[in-house]
């Protein structure tokens, strides 16, 4: 028998685990597939958790985890890893993020239409439809523009890549120094002002970090170019919501600090509906959105990616638990 795989999620929409385990278990001729159930927890019997050698998470409680003492690998079952580290304890096995062409690709296309809509004014044209208004807006050219991108991964450069076909002038920021084709990049708190200081559109793809949490605050917001053809900055958040304090991201959509924002992450998911954010024309919202992707394409490279541990290959996209993604 092989070692069996445990599926361990929150129990919601598209996250439902056994909806995961449908997918993957064609994938995985000759092993059992177990699934938490709704809120998170395995209630089967506890013999089963023994084989258990790889668990795939979004969420996972504690006590589940705890409960396998043959785990060989962890595969979150997102993009991001941060919801893994809020654990107290953790496996000492690797863990495995997703690296994704179609994942990258629906990133990049979110970055992009929030840019664009920014160059096109459409916040602005949203507001005069409302009033009935035929109003012409000035629109600047994508080449007037600087977009920063915060965070140069795979998907940072990638989306990088495409706004400079589109001619925007694209700068970059990251923990260390990276090089990217047309990019001009920055690295490190030595050169974060400089790196704000040109910026007109903040692109935020940080990952959730000690280091990230709360890292967009009002002091960084104020930083960023006033004098730019748009009028004053904007900011896109698509990584993470801890990484932005909102109550400052509201205090400057409100005294004109910024001109426009896009947000698709929250500090609270979903954005509590009493939340000073939804009141701002000048803000589009999204429900953590920017990033799904076809989940079936995601089994595959899970269930590869097992088959070739298994042969003894190294896993790829392993965590570096120092840096904590």
């Amino acid at each position: 028998m092989k070692p069996s795989v445990l599926v361990a999620n929150k129990g919601s929409g598209s996250w439902d685990p056994e909806l995961w385990a449908e997918r993957i278990r064609p994938l995985l001729t000759g092993r059992t597939v177990l699934t938490t159930n709704s809120k998170g927890i395995y209630e089967g019997p506890e013999p089963p958790l023994r084989d258990v050698h790889y668990a795939l998470v979004w969420k996972p409680k504690q006590e589940t985890l705890d409960r396998l003492p043959a785990l060989r690998a962890i595969f979150s079952l997102g993009a991001g890893v941060d919801h893994i580290f809020a654990l107290p304890r953790l496996p000492a096995v690797p863990i495995a993020r997703i690296v994704d062409r179609d994942l990258t690709m629906r990133m990049t296309e979110y970055v992009v239409w929030q840019v664009l809509d920014q160059l096109r004014r459409g916040p602005a044209y949203r507001r005069l439809q409302r009033e009935r208004r035929w109003d012409e807006l000035e629109q600047p050219a994508a080449g007037h523009v600087t977009v920063g991108l915060m965070g140069l991964g795979v998907m940072g450069a990638d989306a990088a890549e495409v706004l400079l076909r589109l001619g925007f002038s694209v700068r970059g920021w990251s923990r260390t120094k990276k090089l990217v084709p047309g990019v001009e990049t920055f690295a490190g708190s030595a050169e974060l002002d400089a790196f704000l200081s040109g910026t007109d559109i903040l692109v935020s793809l940080l990952p959730l970090t000690p280091e990230t949490r709360n890292f967009v605050d009002i002091n960084l917001l104020k930083k960023l170019r006033r004098s730019g053809p748009l009028g004053g900055p904007v900011l896109i958040n698509a990584g993470r919501g801890g990484s932005q304090v909102e109550a400052d991201v509201a205090k400057v959509l409100n005294d004109g600090t910024l001109v426009g924002a896009g947000l698709d992450v929250f500090q609270a998911e979903p954005l509590p509906a009493d939340s000073p954010l939804w009141s701002f024309d000048n803000l589009t919202i999204t429900p953590h959105v920017a990033g799904v992707s076809d989940a079936q394409a995601l089994v595959r490279q899970i269930a590869e990616q097992i088959e070739s541990y298994e042969r003894g290959e190294p896993l790829r996209n392993c965590v570096e638990r120092e840096r904590g993604y």
